[in-house]
This record gives C-alpha cells, structure tokens and sequence, in this order.
C-alpha cells in the first residue's frame, strides 16, 4: 500500500463524510495508535458536525477500560492489539456515543513496542453498525510511525465507506 499524504486523507475524509451524511449516519471514533488522527481527518472537513458525533483517543489500558468498557481480562488474556480488545474497543463506542457507527484502531505503530508474534506495523481495525456485529481485520503495515499511521486512518475511512454499502 502507498502511504497516504496529507491530500489523500483530506480526500478520503471529505468522501467518507459526504457517504455518512447522504446515509443519515453520525461517526463515533474509537482511536490508540493513531492518537485522534482519524477524528481530527473527519473534523477537517467544514460542516462535520452535521455527521461526526465525537472521537475518543484511548492510549492506556486505563483510558480503553473507562472509556470504551475493554474488559481488563480481555487485555490481560490477548493485549490491547488484538482482535478482541479491537471489537470491544468499537462496541464501547457505540455504547457511550450517539452515534450510529464506530470504527476503532489499535496497533503497534513503531519504533518500539513490536514483537514477534505482534511485530511493528500490526494494527487491528474494526467496524460497526449500531444494532450490527461488529467486524475486525488485522492489518501489516510497513514503514515509519507516521507511515502505519497513515495506512491506518486511511484503511479505518475506507472501511467505514465500505460499512454505509453494505
């Protein structure tokens, strides 16, 4: 995948809210490793909050459990980058949001933190519909910090255009 600029994100943002508001549907997201990114993209785009209900930049383990509701067991059994921890994470949002869909992220964006099992690049995103099942993908993305992070908020808005379609 080639990494996104700056232009591409504001593209895809601008399309992606443009689908959200055609559909009647308001955006919750739910964010790690990409810090806020994916809302700040949504909010970059005059008129926003007419489909963007609020985003939740959930780093810690703390922040995921009283934010979202990841129960401690999930991230102590499998880790906040994982499948599990992703699908709560997008649930949570959806509970303590009035939005209509969520999207959330978690990985491992680099330069630290990798391992063999989860090495840097890993990131887990998942979907949801409010009233839907929740769906979650795990992603190997390439290159710097910002590189993965980049690939993950533009993968993140491609998935939500996916969701209002399907």
């Amino acid at each position: 995948m080639r990494v996104p600029t700056d232009a591409d994100l504001d593209a895809l943002a601008a399309t992606t809210g443009q689908q959200l508001l055609v559909a009647r549907h308001m955006l919750v997201t739910a964010e790690s490793c990409t810090g806020g990114w994916i809302a700040k993209c949504m909010t970059d785009i005059a008129g926003s909050s007419a489909w963007f209900d609020c985003g939740m930049a959930a780093y810690s383990y703390e922040a995921k459990q009283a934010l979202l509701g990841v129960r401690p067991q999930t991230l102590e059994t499998h880790g906040a980058v994982s499948r599990e921890c992703v699908v709560e994470m997008v649930s949570g949002a959806l509970v303590h949001s009035g939005a209509s869909i969520a999207v959330a992220v978690t990985g491992i964006a680099g330069p630290g933190g990798g391992s063999d099992d989860k090495p840097v690049g890993t990131v887990w995103v998942g979907w949801k519909k409010r009233g839907g099942y929740a769906r979650a993908e795990v992603f190997h993305f390439e290159g710097d910090r910002d590189a993965v992070r980049r690939q993950t908020v533009a993968t993140a808005l491609r998935g939500v255009a996916q969701l209002l379609v399907a």
